[in-house]
């Protein structure tokens, strides 16, 4: 029979993906910042129209806009905590799905164990069960 495991994918931090967080993390402040722009277009746009109310219109594009905000901090945050990890980090990234046989006679703890997946530059260094 089998099983699916989750599977945590772990990065060791270097120079070149330390460089790729950071971008990353940049882009999606800009990306987010432009969403904010476009509210505020959208909101102006659709305030001549008479059969919205004003004041909802209002709140539910600050709303949208105040979560964007809270995202730009937290990624903002994000690039903080970078800049403070030392080469050689290792880092949660994501997680994965694995497959795994059980049998008859296999010890369920061993199975169960969290197995982890190390990369570095995008080369798995290192699989720890």
């Amino acid at each position: 029979m089998k099983i699916i495991k989750k599977v945590v994918i772990k990065q060791v931090i270097s120079e070149k993906s330390k460089s790729v967080l950071q971008e990353k993390f940049n882009k999606h402040i800009m990306r987010l910042e432009q969403e904010c722009q476009q509210l505020l277009f959208e909101q102006r746009k659709l305030q001549n129209k008479k059969s919205i109310s004003k004041q909802e219109l209002h709140d539910r594009f600050q709303q949208e806009i105040k979560n964007r905000k809270e995202k730009v901090k937290l990624a903002a945050f994000k690039i903080e905590q970078l800049e403070m990890l030392e080469i050689g980090s290792e880092i949660v990234e994501s997680e994965v799905e694995a497959l795994v046989e059980v049998k008859e006679g296999t010890h369920w703890n061993e199975i169960m164990e969290q197995t982890a997946i190390i990369i570095k530059d995008g080369v798995v260094v290192r699989i720890d069960n």
